[in-house]
């Protein structure tokens, strides 16, 4: 199977790290959906990363549903998910704050670097702006009454937060600061060296 995009998106990250954990081989292509418009379109015509091309030919997109199909082809006891009902809740709970970070992250990045600043609608912005803000305050309060492990594990909830933190602080730092979200960034801190982390680089 191949995993398209780049490592730069959080949400092809989040993909490559996954797959990583459950232990299934993915070859990476690092192919963007910028520079590489034309090549991406001739694999995947709606241009989405990330994208993952089954064995077969079968062309999946979405991180999450990719996931969700990864963790249908591991090995027995290999979920990055909770089996209980109540953890499994809060894991996703985690997962859908962190998904958000990433989305408005996404969004300011775009209308900071791509619309011209002559047509950029501040009230969208602060909106926006206020959203993550929302999402990262969320977060910060959920590691404060339950804290995810790290004993050298990681689940979803873990992964895809620290590849949301760590993707914000790349293309919107001065929305968030350490000092403001300390458990999030420890956290982070943590899972980034972890192998799984570490051989998945942020291109």
């Amino acid at each position: 199977m191949k995993l398209i995009g780049m490592l730069d998106s959080p949400y092809v990250r989040r993909v490559a790290i996954s797959a990583k954990r459950l232990g299934i081989a993915l070859e990476h292509e690092s192919v963007s959906v910028f520079r590489h418009f034309e090549q991406f379109r001739q694999i995947n015509p709606v241009v989405k990363a990330p994208t993952l091309v089954l064995d077969d030919g079968e062309v999946l997109m979405d991180s999450t549903l990719i996931i969700d199909y990864l963790e249908a082809l591991a090995a027995p006891g290999r979920s990055l998910m909770p089996a209980g009902i109540k953890q499994r809740a809060h894991s996703l709970r985690l997962t859908g704050l962190a998904l958000a970070a990433c989305e408005k992250s996404v969004q300011l990045y775009y209308e900071r670097n791509l619309r011209p600043a002559d047509i950029q609608y501040q009230p969208w912005v602060e909106r926006v702006e206020g959203q993550l803000a929302a999402a990262y305050v969320a977060l910060e309060r959920e590691l404060d009454k339950q804290p995810l492990n790290t004993d050298g594990s990681i689940d979803q909830a873990g992964i895809t937060l620290a590849v949301a933190w760590s993707f914000t602080r790349l293309v919107v730092p001065d929305q968030v600061a350490a000092d403001q979200f300390p458990r999030i960034a420890a956290f982070t801190a943590y899972a980034e060296g972890l192998e799984a982390f570490v051989s998945t680089p942020i291109d």
